[in-house]
């Protein structure tokens, strides 16, 4: 599967952003969709993760509260809506597909979109 993120840009702390993340293929419903953020200097981490069905999601814990996960099925696409950004949420975010069951863990994912960048300065 191959997968395309959209979205980013300059936001003002406390300002809102969705992200989009597109996946060609006719089995999307098959993998289980996270995104990770990275920041200059930090590993790629955790944001947030949804089932196949869409139906279980999960988020770290910065960001539960303002960070909501969606998709569609029909439409191959990975929703994550972003409100009152923070300074810390600048990074560049990349969405992950994994073949099964949800999971928070990097290394089960299969594949990555190239990301894109999101900047909140205080």
């Amino acid at each position: 599967v191959q997968l395309q993120a959209s979205g980013g840009g300059l936001v003002q702390a406390g300002g809102s952003l969705r992200l989009s993340c597109a996946a060609s293929g006719r089995t999307f419903s098959s993998y289980a969709m996270g995104w990770f953020r990275q920041a200059p200097g930090k590993e790629r981490e955790f944001v947030s993760g949804i089932s196949r069905s869409g139906d279980h999601t999960y988020y770290a814990d910065s960001v539960v509260g303002r960070f909501t996960i969606s998709r569609d099925n029909a439409k191959n696409t990975v929703y994550l809506q972003m409100y009152s950004l923070k300074p810390e949420d600048t990074a560049v975010y990349y969405c992950a597909a994994r073949y099964g069951g949800s999971t928070r863990d990097r290394p089960e994912y299969n594949y990555w979109g190239q990301g894109t960048q999101v900047t909140s300065p205080a």
